[in-house]
């Protein structure tokens, strides 16, 4: 089991203890594989995109061989076009359970590889990662729009999905961040990204109408401010306007309304997006409120429907606790998630001329 003393630094009164937190993140050591891959929970499936949020969660705890084996399963397993399918069973890259590749799961591999190397200043791993992260931005911006939002993914035969979505446009919009971040640290400057950056944020500030209406997903609600496009007044505003739609005092976050679902990701990502707003004591509210979620194993329950009181589903996720252990890790000051979830460090992208 990890030693409470590799996890001080999750340590956040009336959330986490170290004890607490070190049973959490052996948790997510349970469900990765030896191969490096982590479903959602063994016997379940691997996204990329939550593989590589377990993978960031393991690094705030200083497991960073264990979150680096994470980042090689991607690079071993990336598709000839840079990207890789929805879903794999139980990781096992010889069952693609959802041959879709959808542009945000792709790209956060940024994201992840960014953060590792915040945590580890290991550039040889930053050097080994570089073409695979390349090429994932490569693939996710030959899905922009003209409007400059990302179309959501391609079908197994190559067809494009144009349609796009907020929540997917505002990950991509930081991974596209952390991915010029590299680029500058390599001394390679990628000037068609930054343009691409400065599209996609423009899109996402101003017009909502290129993106699907999912309103009713609390995820659409605050993304925008988690990916880093608001801050400031635009992201309090934002906040503020569906907070008492959203928020379920003392149970956590709505997924959907009018669902009576409240589920721990989302829960955690509003406090990570409330920390990156400023408002730290409501973030720290908000994770205050889902530990009725926490099972006895140190992991978290998906949901709770509260008008049954009944837990739903009956799953333990790794990227729940990862979630949450990287809401914890930035209001804690960790270095790493703070200058990925903050962008204070992330170049912000180049607006399109005409908004300049």
């Amino acid at each position: 089991m990890t030693s409470p003393g590799r996890t001080e630094r999750l340590v956040l009164p009336g959330v986490l203890t170290a004890g607490q937190a070190a049973r959490t993140v052996a948790g997510i050591l349970a469900a990765q594989r030896a191969d490096g891959a982590i479903p959602w929970f063994r016997g379940h499936h691997l996204d990329p995109w939550d593989h590589t949020e377990a993978a960031m969660a393991l690094d705030a705890a200083g497991e960073h061989a264990r979150a680096e084996a994470a980042y090689q399963w991607l690079a071993d397993h990336q598709l000839p076009d840079g990207s890789w399918y929805a879903a794999y069973a139980d990781g096992d890259a010889e069952r693609p359970t959802d041959r879709g590749r959808e542009t945000n799961f792709c790209a956060y591999l940024a994201v992840g590889v960014w953060h590792h190397y915040l945590s580890t200043g290991d550039d040889t791993f930053l050097d080994r990662m570089w073409p695979a992260v390349y090429a994932a931005v490569e693939f996710v911006l030959a899905l922009q729009q003209p409007g400059g939002e990302i179309g959501w993914k391609r079908e197994d035969d190559g067809t494009p999905v144009n349609d796009a979505l907020l929540t997917g446009s505002s990950s991509v919009h930081q991974a596209l961040r952390c991915a010029l971040a590299m680029a500058d640290l390599r001394g390679e400057p990628q000037p068609d990204w930054e343009l691409a950056a400065g599209r996609l944020g423009h899109a996402i500030r101003h017009h909502p109408e290129r993106f699907l209406d999912k309103s009713r997903y609390s995820m659409d609600w605050y993304y925008p401010v988690l990916g880093g496009a608001l801050r400031g007044q635009a992201a309090k505003e934002r906040i503020e306007a569906q907070w008492d739609d959203f928020v379920v005092p003392g149970l956590g976050v709505r997924c959907v309304l009018p669902n009576p679902w409240v589920t721990g990701g989302e829960s955690a990502e509003l406090a990570l997006a409330l920390w990156a707003m400023g408002e730290s004591d409501r973030a720290v509210e908000i994770l205050r409120s889902i530990q009725h979620l926490r099972a006895e194993d140190g992991m978290y329950w998906t949901g709770y429907v509260f008008d049954d009181d009944a837990i739903w589903p009956r799953e333990l996720t790794s990227w729940t606790a990862g979630s949450l252990l990287l809401a914890v890790a930035a209001l804690g000051g960790d270095e790493a998630t703070t200058a990925v979830f903050g962008g204070e460090r992330l170049p912000a992208g180049l607006e399109p001329d005409c908004c300049r």
